[in-house]
């Protein structure tokens, strides 16, 4: 599996820990930066990551930035993503099992770096349970074809 990752200058240690753990796991990371803590325009990253993952759909991604919030606005503004703003490792599994989402945002401001990679963990290791959730995420799918 791809993860691409990246964050702003607020997420830059929460970054690093995620993708060392990721590349100890013989996950390919591909890191679009930022790796300083030189102030940066979020959105920047945020699209990088999320038009990634639009491109290849076996790829996923994480996004990270102070809140988490900023990069989750701007990761679904890009067609194809589903991006969660999760902060516990029962939303990393449930935003995969029933919603679909293929990017992670995280809140380096407001998650402890072992509670993140819980949470990693379980976004990475969920599969999309499909049945009565298939017809929901269809449903987001067809509106925004619709609305492109």
């Amino acid at each position: 599996m791809t993860v691409y990752i990246a964050c702003d200058h607020g997420g830059v240690q929460l970054k690093l820990a995620v993708a060392k753990k990721l590349g100890e796991s013989g996950v390919n990371v591909v890191d679009l930066g930022t790796n300083t803590a030189e102030s940066v325009d979020y959105p920047d990253y945020g699209f990088a990551v999320a038009e990634s993952v639009a491109k290849d759909e076996s790829a996923r991604g994480i996004v990270i930035c102070k809140t988490g919030v900023g990069m989750s606005i701007c990761a679904n503004k890009v067609k194809g993503v589903r991006c969660a703003l999760c902060f516990t490792p029962e939303m990393g599994r449930l935003c995969r099992e029933h919603n679909n989402a293929n990017v992670l945002a995280l809140g380096a401001g407001n998650t402890d770096v072992s509670v993140a990679l819980d949470i990693v963990d379980a976004f990475l290791a969920t599969e999309f349970a499909g049945g009565r959730h298939a017809g929901r995420v269809a449903k987001i799918v067809s509106y925004e074809e619709k609305h492109d």
